[in-house]
């Protein structure tokens, strides 16, 4: 209940501050549609979306976060570590610059032939952010079944994947005029505030599904979580448990990453905290990493709203500096042990 009042007051302030100052009873008459003009398209059209954008953001990826860490076992893994959304980067830039999906009309590839098929459409740029992320879950998920890796051994074709992804991405750049390459650098920031409300819907519904999902498996996730054999004794199907909820785990941060951008390291850092809060159990976990995640993208588009003062200081630029420290911790951590 704590951490839900925290949202709210969260919310509260994020809609109040900015260029265009609002009180907090002007805030509840607009909510409630009983103010007109000005503040009632900064409210809706603007702010709010990018408020619940950012809550349903933080919420998906604090949920991959758990699914992931908890499913293979290791508290490094997450939808960023994994490669995933590297993935997503790399296919956002090939859309922009080979098939001009940023509104771009030369590159250093492009023929008469090609511009016949050139694309402008933001949605070309989710589509192909989304197929990029997929293609790296595919790869995760095909070699944990086909050579059975340990978990271990997944996290590290994780970071080789990340690896490729990223010089695919740098490649693709090499190609590219200097809009286009301008276009890609700023769509890998991260940034809540191109939501759309259509955008919003469909990942809010897809988060609450995969959330439906964990929450009935919670049991076989504490099971999971704590020993391989001790899970199966107790009749859980470790293989079916592992593939379905990492690529649900996936799906969630793919749809976030195409709709959003690269915002890294959130996934690692809400079931962290989560943990240090409530500790292992999933009954718990889960709901608490969905909150934490949500809070802490808020709170960080509203720092960065604060810092910059025109709104544009993409969200993911915070979430790098809050999470490396913790991912760098836990990797001297576990080195020591």
């Amino acid at each position: 209940m704590v951490l839900l009042f925290l949202l709210l007051a969260l919310m509260i302030v994020a809609i109040a501050v900015g260029s265009y100052d609002l009180s907090v009873i002007r805030i509840i008459r607009t909510l409630f549609g009983l103010e007109e003009g000005p503040q009632r398209i900064i409210v809706w059209n603007i702010r709010m979306p990018r408020i619940l954008a950012a809550i349903v953001v933080g919420c998906g990826l604090g949920l991959s976060g758990v699914g992931t860490q908890s499913l293979l076992r290791n508290p490094l893994a997450s939808p960023f570590t994994l490669g995933i959304s590297q993935g997503a980067a790399f296919g956002a830039a090939f859309s922009i610059v080979f098939l001009g999906a940023g509104g771009m009309l030369d590159s250093a590839l492009r023929t008469a032939d090609t511009n016949t098929f050139t694309i402008h459409s933001v949605y070309t740029v989710t589509f192909f952010a989304f197929i990029g992320s997929i293609t790296a879950t595919a790869v995760i998920l095909l070699l944990a079944r086909l050579k059975k890796m340990s978990p271990e051994s997944i996290i590290l074709a994780g970071v080789a994947l990340s690896s490729l992804f990223t010089s695919g991405t740098i490649l693709v750049q090499y190609f590219a005029s200097e809009v286009e390459i301008a276009t890609v650098v700023f769509w890998t920031f991260g940034d809540v505030a191109r939501s759309s409300w259509q955008e919003i819907c469909v990942l809010s519904i897809a988060t609450f599904l995969v959330v439906i999902y964990y929450v009935l498996n919670r049991w076989n996730l504490n099971a999971l979580s704590t020993d391989e054999d001790a899970a199966r004794a107790l009749g859980v199907n470790v293989e079916k448990v592992r593939l379905l909820g990492m690529f649900l785990a996936a799906l969630v941060a793919a749809l976030a990453t195409a709709f959003h951008g690269v915002i890294a390291f959130l996934g690692l850092l809400a079931p962290h905290i989560g943990r240090q809060l409530v500790g292992a159990d999933h009954r718990f976990l889960i709901p608490y990493a969905c909150l934490i995640g949500a809070l802490l993208l808020v709170a960080a588009d509203t720092i960065g709203r604060l810092l910059v003062g025109s709104g544009t200081l993409p969200v993911g630029v915070l979430t790098s500096f809050m999470g490396a420290p913790l991912f760098l911790y836990l990797l001297i951590r576990g080195l020591n042990k």
